[in-house]
Parts: C-alpha cells; structure tokens; sequence
C-alpha cells in the first residue's frame, strides 16, 4: 500500500493530536506545569497539525501539496526551535540560568506582544527545570526529534514524485 499525499498529511494531523493529547496528560495526570517555553512549543505542534489537517482536507494538486508542505515546515521549524532554546537553557549550569520571571498570564495581561515574546525567548529559570525524563532525555529533546520527523515527513509529501 502506498501512502497518497492526502493520507500523509492528515497523519501528521494525527500525529501532532496525539503529541497534544500527552502534553495535556503530563499537564493534568502528572502534575508538569508547562513553562513559557513549552506553551510555545505546543503552539508550534497545533500550528502543524492544524496546517497538516487543512492540506489534507483540501487535498490541493502537486503545487498545493508544496505550499501546504513548506507551511507546515515552517511552523515546525519555529516549534523546533522553541525546543531547542528550551534544551540550551537545560544545559546552562546553575549559576548561568536566568531568574525566574513573572509568569506567562501575567505578561499577556501586562505587556505588548513583542515585550512578551521577548522575555519568554529569553528564557527563565522554569524554562531550565527538568521534571520529565525519557530515556535519558528531557521533554523538549523528544518534542525536538517529533518535529524533526514532521518536518522530513512533509518534506518527502510535498515534493515526492506523483
């Protein structure tokens, strides 16, 4: 069986679901509070699927399926990096981890967009904490390596042979 580009990308839909759905299962069952950071990230993952689910749904021609493609991309770059940040701040020894800063509610409701996106990219001391690991690895490496794969999978989709 092969896999049609309609078919791929509403698997990446479901995909970016199922991430969602253990983000909220870590928030609400295991008691992880999410940091800025990682709210970003999970925009990041819904921008994907929801992007993923719309190419799907539309099921455009070849061009559609590129411009579908490098959308879904992007959104996954920019979530990828959200991670990577957040991984760079886990790796600062203790005395280089910036203070922890008033929480993401709390700029949202005070300050302007870019002053908010500003100071969550800075990072803070939450954004450093490792409460979840797996196989050795923090919560924001795995989301990493999960947009990493949405990224080659929309990649081969958009721009394979027929």
């Amino acid at each position: 069986m092969r896999l049609s580009r309609r078919q791929g990308f509403f698997l990446v839909a479901v995909g970016c679901a199922a991430a969602m759905a253990f983000a909220l299962y870590s928030q609400y069952v295991l008691h992880l509070e999410p940091c800025p950071l990682c709210i970003f990230q999970r925009v990041g993952v819904i921008s994907v699927g929801i992007i993923a689910l719309l190419a799907a749904l539309h099921n455009p021609g070849r061009t559609g399926y590129k411009v579908w493609g490098v959308l879904g991309v992007l959104a996954a770059m920019a979530g990828g990096a959200v991670s990577l940040r957040q991984l760079w701040l886990q790796s600062l020894p203790e005395d280089m981890v910036p203070a922890c800063g008033p929480g993401l509610d709390y700029l949202m409701e005070t300050s302007p967009m870019w002053d908010v996106l500003s100071k969550v990219f800075k990072g803070s001391g939450e954004c450093a904490k490792v409460d979840w690991t797996f196989l050795g690895q923090a919560m924001p490496f795995w989301v990493a390596v999960f947009f990493v794969g949405v990224i080659v999978l929309q990649l081969w989709l958009a721009f394979r042979k027929s």
